[in-house]
């Protein structure tokens, strides 16, 4: 997209040393037809703002940058100088979408059209960069830049496959390293388009070839360019195609700043075609010195077995015998053995005997003359005992019925009545405790300790007792 401003659509004003081409039929030089386009081009466009996305970025050693500056279908060479980019609050790349106030003119050295920029902002994220974030995201979320789907790559190829541009710098460079390192290494070149609308399809058709081929390992790899001319690289299709291929694949694809879906996908990433044939291929002086050193290890390791092997010969010769001394050893150990036997033979026969004896006592034991003795012994002895615990306790009870007796006697009426005192009862035995029990005329019995007295009541007297002790009152009148 371009925005005009301060355009004029008068005529150029022309320098009093430029001539009139088109009055002047006379041949010009190129040189004076360039200085005269570009004052035509700087005088007719001042001042002009152009959005683009930058591609081809250079910013060599001088300070100044160059660049192209294009959209989906056209494109500019711009140049800015070093004292407009050192203001820059930000440091462009490739792939970024911006916005420069910029003059036209041209460079009377080539002949090209190209802008002077002056001051340049940031526009938001290139198409083609916006495209490659958003398939990186799609791809990761699937996995397939996940380093565990990722396949080991042999630490010895033996069969290398390049699919690239047969005549880019891409495989001169890979194949004048593997010459220089390695070159008994057997090479095939699938050869594809690594640039263009029609790439994308060339590389997976030679991923094909290559995955059925009996090569062991897969070289993907181009030489440096812009995001748009890297772009091949950056198609989902190509990318599911190395995900899917059974063999280990390499990605080299541009520079050491460049990153595609296809160094992301790939099971080994290299800065550069070049790094990636050192990667490959061992260094041949490296390796010769290496078989060198496992062939003197292994001649060492061939002789110290020799030597071990000799010295365990002459050991098993030298502890050899002759049958005599071997006849001899064996009746010395047969003779030793025997007496061992002999030996064992008289203790355990010596412990039998005690074991037998032991049991014969036992048994005698057990015989029902001795357990008849036995048991009678003991009946006896429980008789005795009980005879004795019998008379033990009866004694005991005899003890206890007297002291109960005399207990007994002590609170007997009978014992009372050894004291003086009687029992007045009425003819029906019942005890008289009060006058009102008996009338005058009433036969009584008075029951004294030698006899009972039956008597007639021909006088009652009621007498009140005090309130003093028995052995303080009078003595009633009989």
């Amino acid at each position: 997209m371009i925005t005009y401003k301060n355009f004029s659509n008068t005529a150029p004003s022309r320098s009093t040393q430029s001539r009139n081409i088109g009055a002047d039929t006379s041949a010009i030089s190129v040189t004076e037809l360039n200085s005269q386009v570009k004052s035509m081009l700087e005088n007719s466009f001042l001042s002009l703002r152009v959005q683009g996305e930058i591609s081809n970025l250079a910013k060599p050693s001088s300070g100044h940058w160059y660049f192209t500056l294009k959209d989906a279908r056209a494109q500019i060479r711009c140049a800015m100088f070093k004292g407009s980019n050192r203001h820059l609050r930000f440091s462009p790349k490739e792939g970024d979408e911006v916005v420069v106030q910029a003059k036209v003119s041209l460079y009377e050295g080539r002949g090209d059209y190209q802008l002077i920029c002056n001051s340049m902002e940031e526009a938001g994220s290139g198409r083609l960069q916006i495209a490659f974030e958003q398939l990186k995201a799609k791809l990761l979320k699937e996995g397939l830049f996940d380093a565990r789907n990722k396949q080991e790559i042999p630490t010895l190829c033996s069969h290398l496959a390049i699919i690239t541009s047969p005549t880019g710098a891409a495989i001169h460079d890979v194949l004048s390293v593997l010459k220089r390192r390695f070159p008994a290494l057997a090479v095939t070149i699938f050869p594809s388009q690594v640039q263009g609308p029609k790439a994308s399809s060339t590389i997976i058709s030679a991923l094909h070839l290559a995955e059925q081929s009996d090569c062991d390992l897969i070289l993907l790899t181009r030489g440096g360019g812009s995001l748009e001319d890297l772009w091949p690289f950056n198609e989902e299709a190509l990318a599911r195609a190395i995900f899917n291929c059974q063999k280990p694949i390499i990605s080299a694809i541009g520079h050491e700043v460049d990153f595609s879906i296809s160094d992301l996908v790939a099971d080994y990433r290299a800065a550069t075609p070049s790094v990636a044939a050192e990667f490959i291929s061992p260094d041949q002086d490296s390796l010769k010195i290496h078989i060198d050193q496992l062939q003197q290890r292994l001649l060492t390791q061939v002789r110290n077995q020799i030597n071990n092997k000799r010295s365990a010969c002459l050991a098993t010769a030298a502890k050899l015998r002759s049958p005599a001394q071997h006849l001899s050893l064996q009746k010395l150990r047969l003779s030793g053995l025997d007496k061992r036997l002999q030996s064992a033979n008289s203790i355990h026969s010596n412990h039998f005997r005690q074991k037998l004896a032991a049991l014969t006592q036992k048994v005698t034991a057990y015989q029902p003359k001795y357990l008849i003795n036995n048991h009678k012994s003991v009946v006896k002895q429980l008789a005795q005992r009980n005879q004795q615990l019998i008379q033990q306790l009866l004694e005991r009870n005899r003890q206890k019925f007297r002291v109960s007796a005399s207990v007994l006697h002590t609170v007997s009426p009978l014992a009372t009545l050894e004291r003086g005192y009687s029992i007045t009862q009425t003819i029906d035995r019942k005890t008289i405790i009060s006058d009102k029990e008996v009338g005058i005329g009433q036969s009584i019995i008075t029951r004294i300790h030698s006899g009972e007295l039956i008597s007639t009541v021909t006088t009652i007297n009621k007498h009140t007792l005090p309130d003093k002790p028995l052995s303080e009152q009078p003595e009633l009148p009989l």
